[in-house]
C-alpha cells in the first residue's frame, strides 16, 4: 500500500519492532506472498475483542473468560458473522442460565 521496497519494509520493522531478523524476513515474505492474510487475521482479532467486550458488558460479574474462550474454540474456523451470532447465542444462554 505504501509502495515500499522489501528493504524499506525490513528497515522499518527492524527499527519499530522487537522481532528478530529471521522473523522480520518471514513476516515480510508473508505480507508479499499472501497480502490479504494479515488483514483478515487482524479483522478477526478485532471482532473477537469486540465480542468479548460485549459479553463482559452484557454478563457483568457472570462473565467467565475461560467459558468465553471455550465457546470460541469449539466453533473452529468460521466466518465472522457466524462467530458473532454464535457468541450472541452464548451470551443469551448464559443470561438465561444464571439467576
Amino acid at each position: 500500500a505504501k509502495g515500499w521496497s522489501r528493504q524499506q519494509a525490513y528497515d522499518y520493522m527492524k527499527n519499530n519492532t522487537a522481532l528478530s531478523e529471521h522473523e522480520i524476513g518471514t513476516e515480510i515474505d508473508r505480507y508479499i506472498g499472501w497480502p490479504g492474510q494479515a488483514l483478515s487475521y487482524k479483522l478477526g482479532e478485532l471482532e473477537i475483542r469486540r465480542l468479548r467486550s460485549k459479553a463482559q458488558a452484557d454478563l457483568g460479574a457472570r462473565f467467565d473468560l475461560k467459558a468465553f474462550h471455550d465457546q470460541l474454540l469449539a466453533l473452529g474456523s468460521v466466518t465472522l458473522p457466524v462467530l458473532q451470532s454464535s457468541v450472541e447465542r452464548w451470551i443469551a444462554a448464559q443470561t438465561a442460565a444464571t439467576p
